[in-house]
């Protein structure tokens, strides 16, 4: 099967294929609608990818008992050992 973009005028009606005309148009208001919409989506779901691995690493550390700040190893002198 091919790859095609678009719709097929055998299968849609006048007003399906204007409807995504609009959709795929720059200068259209509706594009730009939906593409704000996309961003905005992307945005939340970015958020919730944080909130989702910060849970998860909280788990981790309850689980493993890792619960000390590492910034000493960071900042220390390797020889003060």
């Amino acid at each position: 099967m091919a790859n095609k973009k678009g719709v097929s005028s055998k299968t849609h009606t006048k007003k399906q294929l204007d409807d995504y005309a609009n959709q795929h148009n720059p200068n259209n208001k509706a594009y730009k609608a939906r593409v704000e919409n996309d961003r905005n989506t992307k945005k939340v779901s970015s958020k919730h990818e944080a909130k989702r691995q910060a849970k998860q690493w909280a788990k981790f550390e309850e689980e493993n008992g890792v619960m000390y700040p590492l910034d000493w190893m960071c900042y220390s002198d390797p020889y003060d050992f």
